[in-house]
């Protein structure tokens, strides 16, 4: 069976403790999801494909009047998990509508171009202040690979605030140049 990018994001969930489907989705939302997002849409669909694979298996644990399946990973499910880590290839695809929307600005005033730019260094600093709370929150609790990860966003849209706060300064400069021209 070949998995999917959700399916890789359950494997890995569900390597250390048994999950429900809401607890996967609240586990990416709090870690993936700042790099590879899931929702409940992906989730539920992708969980009964892998269980009919075998690589997971469901127990209903209801909580009060609710109905709640936990799944964990069966031993092949943790051999899928496993081939796919040490697998040579790797895809790359960098989805980023900040960098989509500037690549068509051309289309733009020069002024409202100067506010695409500062809305998208905005939105840098704004995750890189959630992610720096993260890593102050769970200070010497997060597992060591993780911490890998958390430092690579933080150092990533640490250098991407400030390449578009530059970026902004150009584009402002350029304004109030032709500004005192006219």
């Amino acid at each position: 069976m070949e998995l999917s990018g959700v399916g890789r994001v359950i494997l890995g969930s569900l390597q250390r403790v048994p999950r429900s489907g809401y607890e996967i989705k609240r586990l990416v939302d709090h870690s993936t999801r700042f790099f590879w997002a899931a929702s409940y849409g992906q989730i539920y669909p992708e969980l009964r494909r892998l269980e009919q694979a075998g690589l997971v298996a469901g127990t209903s644990e209801p909580t009060g009047e609710r109905r709640r399946t936990v799944h964990r990973l069966t031993p092949k499910g943790r051999r899928a998990l496993r081939a796919w880590l040490v697998a040579p290839d790797l895809s790359y695809e960098l989805r980023d509508e900040g960098l989509l929307k500037l690549f068509f600005a051309g289309a733009l005033a020069p002024d409202e171009a100067v506010a695409l730019v500062r809305s998208v260094r905005l939105q840098h600093e704004a995750v890189l202040e959630r992610l720096l709370e993260i890593q102050e929150e769970s200070a010497g609790r997060r597992p060591r690979f993780p911490s890998y990860v958390l430092a690579y966003g933080i150092d990533m849209h640490r250098w991407m605030a400030k390449w578009f706060a530059d970026l902004e300064r150009q584009l402002a400069a350029e304004v109030t140049a032709k500004e005192e021209v006219a």
